[in-house]
């Protein structure tokens, strides 16, 4: 009798073991998708910021080289005696 009701506890013991390690394969695989998930939506605002961060430095990039020119036509009228506009035809 004693060995039945061990054999029984042993097996009791055996059963709740492979529940309890399809319960952590079932949330390790759900703790994989989220981070999945998470990182495809860390990638998609990294993609947003350097396009973001893109664009602005075209501005700024677009924005020197009118002041640049500016600046230079203005030189160019100082040295040559002419207006500005004389000289950015130059």
């Amino acid at each position: 009798m004693r060995k039945i009701i061990l054999a029984a506890a042993a097996a009791g013991a055996a059963l709740s073991l492979v529940a309890c390690s399809e319960g952590t394969e079932e949330n390790a695989e759900a703790t994989m998708d989220s981070m999945a998930a998470d990182a495809d939506a860390n990638m998609d605002a990294v993609e947003a910021t350097a396009e973001d961060a893109a664009a602005e430095a075209e501005m700024a990039t677009d924005s020197a080289m009118e002041a640049t020119d500016e600046a230079a036509a203005e030189v160019e009228a100082d040295v040559q005696d002419e207006t500005v506009t004389e000289a950015q035809v130059d």
